[in-house]
């Protein structure tokens, strides 16, 4: 008979695909012998602290089915900075509730929290197998060819830039310039992504900048003047991240977070993308229009990837077979793919969770632009296959008629 039981978590920011990966645990969990009854923290490791657990093993097939679909946490997510002092009372709840196995689906923060509550069992004697899920949707985890929810959130960037471009370039006599600001704290994959919208050199995006470069103010400024002059706008994408040569965030913002991290989103304080509409309207005395979509590219279900939904579901089927084999202290990984009859196919890996917790992924860069606010055919090559073809929308032959 089953002797132990299973706890999932959620934490972080969510993704379109986050619940395909606590889907794929429930799912290998609820088939095996070894485990009696799984349950869900509510609002994270929150869950865990105020006695709030959710039995996951009484919801049907079809429930299930239907929640690997949905956008954002079912879970409830957390952004609660686990304390040393937290640590008997989560032990001791585990042990209250005979749970064995311990999955946790997050990114940076929430591998630390993981990492932290295993290593604490371990010391104390406690026999706990956990087992880190990857998802961002910043693509900074450690380990990983991409985390699962980039692909999807790369895609909703790309699309807008698409599509807005468009807007931006048909209503140039009324705006000369659009900011797109996307989320990313440190890292450029985001930005990056939205290079896919551009099929010849006068489509958006023209400019973009990256947390891994310094916001150089004249050079900026010259970039966004020079399109302007060859297109008669000008398209920029800004990481939410960006900072000055000294680390001073373009946003200027003051505001924290529980893990010290700049909140760029933060009432009272301000958006890069504002500050930057500040600046060029300042210069040009041009009119123009910033898009900060805050969240919405991390629960944007209607553009989520079916690589992304498909490999985050075996990720979380490969957590539990490992949790279940013994493994402990680990997160699973995507290795590089490799082409099998023609198909690229993903193998799954692992990453200590101890390297996960304490190394980001910035933006290689072999896949920065040497002017700093582009990037080069490798980076394209890397972002191609996880967003997926985009649609191609025609265009009049701009060209003025003759008169009969």
């Amino acid at each position: 008979m089953p002797s132990a039981n299973a706890l999932i978590g959620q934490s972080g920011g969510p993704t379109s695909v986050i619940n395909s990966s606590l889907v794929g645990v429930v799912d290998a969990a609820k088939k095996s012998k070894a485990i009696a009854r799984v349950f869900g923290m509510r609002f994270g490791i929150e869950g865990v602290l105020n006695d709030f657990l959710l039995d996951l093993s009484g919801e049907s097939a079809e429930t299930l089915k239907a929640v690997r679909q949905a956008p954002s946490s079912a879970l409830g997510s957390s952004r609660l900075k686990l304390k040393d002092e937290h640590l008997p009372q989560v032990i001791e709840r585990l042990k209250q509730c005979n749970i064995r196995y311990l999955f946790m689906i997050g990114g940076n923060d929430t591998m630390d929290t993981i990492h932290r509550v295993t290593d604490y069992a371990a010391k104390n004697g406690y026999d706990l197998q956990g087992i880190g899920v990857p998802k961002t949707v910043d693509n900074d985890l450690y380990g990983t060819h991409f985390a699962p929810g980039f692909p999807s959130a790369a895609r909703y960037v790309a699309l807008s830039v698409l599509q807005g471009g468009r807007l931006a370039r048909d209503m140039q006599r009324v705006d000369q310039f659009t900011i797109f600001q996307t989320v990313g704290r440190s890292a450029g994959w985001l930005p990056a992504a939205a290079a896919l919208a551009r099929a010849k050199p006068a489509d958006p995006p023209h400019v973009i900048l990256m947390p891994e470069r310094p916001f150089v103010r004249d050079a900026f400024l010259a970039s966004v003047k020079k399109a302007h002059e060859q297109y008669g706008f000008c398209s920029i994408i800004c990481g939410e991240g960006i900072t000055h040569a000294d680390g001073t965030p373009v946003s200027a913002s003051e505001t924290r977070d529980k893990f010290n991290n700049i909140e760029f989103g933060a009432m009272g304080g301000t958006s890069a993308a504002m500050m930057l509409h500040r600046l060029i309207s300042n210069e040009f005395g041009w009119r123009g229009e910033f898009q900060v979509t805050e969240s919405l590219s991390m629960c944007a279900a209607d553009r989520a990837v079916k690589l992304d939904l498909d490999l985050a579901y075996g990720l979380g089927r490969e957590a539990a077979r490992l949790a279940l084999e013994g493994n402990t202290g680990v997160m699973v990984t995507l290795k590089p793919p490799k082409k099998v009859a023609g198909v690229e196919s993903f193998g799954f890996g692992t990453a200590p969770l101890s390297e996960v917790a304490n190394h980001a992924r910035p933006l290689p860069d072999k896949f920065i632009g040497a002017d700093g606010m582009s990037v080069t055919k490798a980076c394209l090559a890397y972002l191609k296959p996880l967003v997926g073809e985009l649609p191609e929308y025609g265009s009049l032959t701009i060209k003025k008629a003759k008169k009969s």
